[in-house]
């Protein structure tokens, strides 16, 4: 009697090791190496950027303006320094900030326009310099973080990811993330110097 053995599947592939060689046939010029890694990360470069931008004709901008940086600077990608997906993840989280930045900057030129054949009211001029000071506190904060806190950080709260997709992202272990956004947190919570009830 022939017993009949079923194929056992193979485990999937790890797409943050994919995008790693991929990124690597990249920056040696390989088109159809910059096709699969599109196709591979394109679909949640736009999400991160459409969690950002909340626009989706916006973020899909965005989301080609990261792609062709990471055709025309695959080069600089250094795996000792993290994943190929972090390392596209941290372009795109940066250039939807940047577009953040640049509209409030337009609507606060429009206000200004608009104001300027009036006063201003001195609480709006008190609060918009403050709110300047307080970003300005938390970035000199982020940047005392480790490299990979405030990647996990960054991606959690201002990429709006869960802990299982940001330690997906950054290739890490989950419980790694975890301990590493916790440690993160406390120490951004002591350099601001915020008061945490017990």
């Amino acid at each position: 009697m022939t017993e009949h053995l079923s194929a056992v599947p193979s485990p999937p592939p790890d797409p943050s090791a994919e995008a790693d060689e991929l990124l690597r046939a990249v920056a040696r010029g390989d088109e159809a190496a910059f096709t699969r890694l599109y196709d591979l990360v394109a679909p949640r470069v736009f999400g991160l950027a459409r969690r950002v931008l909340r626009d989706p004709a916006q973020a899909e901008e965005v989301a080609q303006e990261v792609l062709v940086e990471v055709w025309r600077t695959a080069g600089r990608f250094d795996s000792a320094r993290g994943s190929a997906t972090a390392w596209i993840f941290t372009i795109a989280h940066r250039r939807a900030v940047d577009r953040v930045r640049s509209e409030q900057a337009g609507a606060e030129r429009v206000r200004k326009l608009a104001a300027s054949s009036g006063q201003t009211p001195y609480d709006e001029v008190d609060e918009a310099a403050t709110a300047h000071l307080e970003q300005q506190q938390v970035r000199r904060c982020i940047q005392t973080l480790t490299g990979l806190q405030r990647e996990a950080i960054t991606l959690a709260y201002y990429g709006g990811y869960t802990y299982r997709e940001v330690a997906e992202m950054l290739g890490t272990a989950l419980p790694t993330i975890k301990t590493r956004m916790r440690d993160g947190l406390i120490r951004l919570r002591d350099c601001l110097g915020v008061e945490v009830p017990a």
